[in-house]
């Protein structure tokens, strides 16, 4: 039997100390692995259905094949790793502002070892997702290069941030700064860990013309009781 808790790793960083744990769930009889940020927890294995949701449904949204992705945010790599299971993406580029995350996933201390780091589609780059949204764009090779599909999994929720770098990113102004940065007719995904939010979805209608919501209820193992979350889709216009 595995241990029953493990620091795997601590470092601080620009927005606060980061932890990575795995403890036996001895009810379930499973391990499962934990991010946080502080005392914010930024992930757990114990429940990653609207994570994946967000990979899948975003691709799902989008037209045609040999699809160009970002995702923001990498966490435990569950949603990137829904975006590469999906045959019509031809590649991915994931950011993610905490360099050790990074670290996690190109040595394999992970549940899903170094799946995204292997894939010959997918490259894991270091930098700020939002600074990028509203500047020069996700890949630092190709400044100006669109995708068809940008999903972002890095707040709690719109209202609810890890720090005030993204406050202005939710605005409608910011969500048209990211629009620059999809296709014609590309598609923005967003994860949220609360149930949906009317003005939030209003403001990206305003900012993409049509947008909705797709609420993931999944039960939590840890009440018992069924737990929902949102994921957020928007699409740009068309030219």
């Amino acid at each position: 039997m595995s241990a029953l808790f493990e620091e795997l790793d601590y470092c601080p960083t620009p927005i606060g100390a980061l932890s990575l744990r795995r403890r036996r769930d001895l009810r379930l009889g499973v391990d499962v692995w934990e991010i946080l940020l502080g005392q914010d927890f930024l992930m757990t294995s114990h429940f990653t259905a609207s994570e994946v949701a967000l990979g899948r449904s975003g691709v799902a949204a989008c037209a045609g094949d040999r699809l160009d992705v970002v995702v923001g945010g990498l966490g435990l790599g569950y949603t990137a790793e829904a975006v590469l299971d999906e045959a019509s993406v031809s590649t991915l580029l994931v950011v993610e502002f905490l360099a050790p995350v990074i670290e996690w996933h190109e040595t394999g201390i992970l549940p899903m070892k170094t799946r995204l780091a292997d894939d010959p589609r997918c490259r894991l780059v270091e930098g700020d997702f939002f600074a990028m949204a509203s500047g020069e764009g996700f890949d630092p090779d190709q400044p100006g290069r669109r995708f068809e599909a940008i999903l972002a999994d890095i707040d709690h929720a719109p209202d609810h941030l890890l720090d005030d770098r993204s406050d202005s990113f939710y605005r409608v102004d910011g969500l048209r700064a990211l629009k620059r940065h999809l296709k014609p007719g590309g598609v923005f995904g967003l994860w949220s860990d609360a149930v949906t939010d009317p003005q939030f979805l209003d403001r990206l209608g305003e900012a993409f013309g049509q947008a909705w919501a797709e609420p993931v209820t999944f039960d939590n193992p840890l009440t018992g009781q069924p737990f929902t979350q949102t994921v957020y889709l928007a699409r740009a216009e068309a030219e």
